[in-house]
C-alpha cells in the first residue's frame, strides 16, 4: 500500500498531505483515519502512547464518542525530507454541551511508502462558549492553504 505524495517531500507535497491529513480526520472515522499509519506506527498524544492501527482505531474510536461535532483545521509549519510538522486547532462540544478549542503542533515521520510510522502531539485545551467558535466543519474548498488564525482565543 502507498499513500502518495511520498518523501522526500517538496512544499508542495507536504502541503498536500497536511490537507489530505485533515481532510480525513474531519471525517471522524475512525478506521479511515487509522489506514494512514504504518501497522507498527508509534504515537504520543497528549499523555497518551499507543502502538499500531489497531491501538489508534480504538484511540480515535473513543476520542470522536467524546469530542462531539469535532472539526479541525491543520496547517503546514516545516518539514524536511520525510518529516513534516503542523500546528492545528479544533473545536467540539463534550456531552454536557460544553465548547472547547484545542490547540497543538505535531511532528511527523513518514515510512517510503508515504504512510505515517510517527506521529507526536502536544495538545491544550480552551473552553469557549458556542459565539466564539470559529471552525463550523471541514474547511471549504476556497480556504484551503488559508493560515489559522492568530492569536489564540
Amino acid at each position: 500500500m502507498t499513500r502518495p505524495p511520498v518523501p522526500p517531500f517538496d512544499e508542495a507535497a507536504a502541503r498536500a498531505k497536511v490537507q489530505a491529513a485533515e481532510d480525513a480526520w474531519n471525517t471522524r472515522d475512525p478506521a479511515l483515519v487509522a489506514r494512514a499509519y504504518t501497522p507498527d506506527s508509534l504515537w504520543r498524544n497528549r499523555d497518551r502512547f499507543l502502538r499500531g492501527r489497531a491501538e489508534i482505531e480504538a484511540f480515535l474510536t473513543a476520542k470522536w464518542e467524546r469530542e462531539l461535532d469535532y472539526a479541525l483545521r491543520k496547517e503546514l509549519w516545516s518539514f524536511g525530507e520525510d518529516r513534516i510538522a503542523v500546528r492545528f486547532q479544533y473545536e467540539c462540544r463534550d456531552a454536557s454541551g460544553r465548547w472547547w478549542r484545542s490547540y497543538g503542533n505535531e511532528l511527523w515521520e513518514f515510512a517510503p511508502d508515504g504512510l505515517m510510522r510517527r506521529r507526536e502531539a502536544s495538545i491544550n485545551d480552551l473552553r469557549i462558549s458556542a459565539g466564539d467558535r470559529r471552525i463550523l466543519g471541514p474547511r471549504p474548498q476556497e480556504e484551503r492553504g488559508a493560515p489559522l488564525p492568530w492569536p489564540g482565543p
